[in-house]
């Protein structure tokens, strides 16, 4: 009903200034109490994946929450997980505008945003100040000016400032909005790249036994 009410003003305003809009309202649902209503539909519904418990099967995607600003609005709305991001080492602004599209006769939204983030410092902070227990995913990218015989230093930067925030962490190389990061996919580029993660998470993984 709310969303009914609100769609035809944020219809009437550019894609991305309507996501900009909605997101802060999600604070004000959960401080009254509003929130919680979608998530008793899927309430129980636990899921065992990968060693961890989700409490149901419906989570948050990445791309919604790039920053980690919402983490606790949006956990009220009863997400099994909520994942962050994509965040980058280094704040950077992402493409120009306009990066968002609406193709509403397909119900549908383009997204060519180009990872915009804060920096994971500012994630790192926000993720701190959230009380959110729940299983939390954070996207981790890297840097558009960075070539990409230099990418797993980025990655690698992310990784030790999120590792011991996450219930899981996610290795963004498919975005087709960062010029050349497919790439990482090809050849001999992912194993290499997912080998130099491996060996920091279990170092990461001993220090926090």
């Amino acid at each position: 009903m709310l969303y009914e009410l609100a769609r035809p003003f944020l219809f009437h305003i550019d894609p991305e200034t309507a996501h900009g809009l909605a997101l802060p309202s999600f604070k004000l649902f959960h401080r009254l109490g509003l929130a919680g209503l979608p998530g008793r539909a899927i309430a129980g519904r636990r899921v065992q994946a990968m060693g961890l418990d989700f409490p149901n099967p419906v989570g948050l995607a990445a791309g919604l929450d790039k920053d980690g600003e919402f983490i606790d609005a949006l956990a009220a709305f009863g997400f099994g997980f909520i994942e962050v991001g994509t965040v980058t080492p280094r704040p950077q602004p992402g493409n120009p505008r306009p990066r968002m599209f609406r193709i509403v006769e397909r119900e549908a939204i383009i997204n060519r945003m180009g990872f915009n983030s804060a920096g994971v410092e500012r994630l790192v902070e926000n993720v701190r100040r959230a009380r959110y227990d729940g299983i939390l995913g954070i996207n981790i990218g890297k840097n558009f000016d960075t070539p990409n015989e230099r990418a797993a230093d980025d990655y690698l930067a992310c990784l030790e400032r999120v590792y011991p925030l996450a219930s899981y962490i996610t290795v963004n190389i498919s975005s087709p909005n960062t010029r050349g990061l497919r790439e990482l996919q090809k050849g001999n580029e992912l194993a290499v790249l997912l080998g130099h993660l491996a060996k920091a998470r279990d170092r990461l993984a001993r220090q926090l036994s």
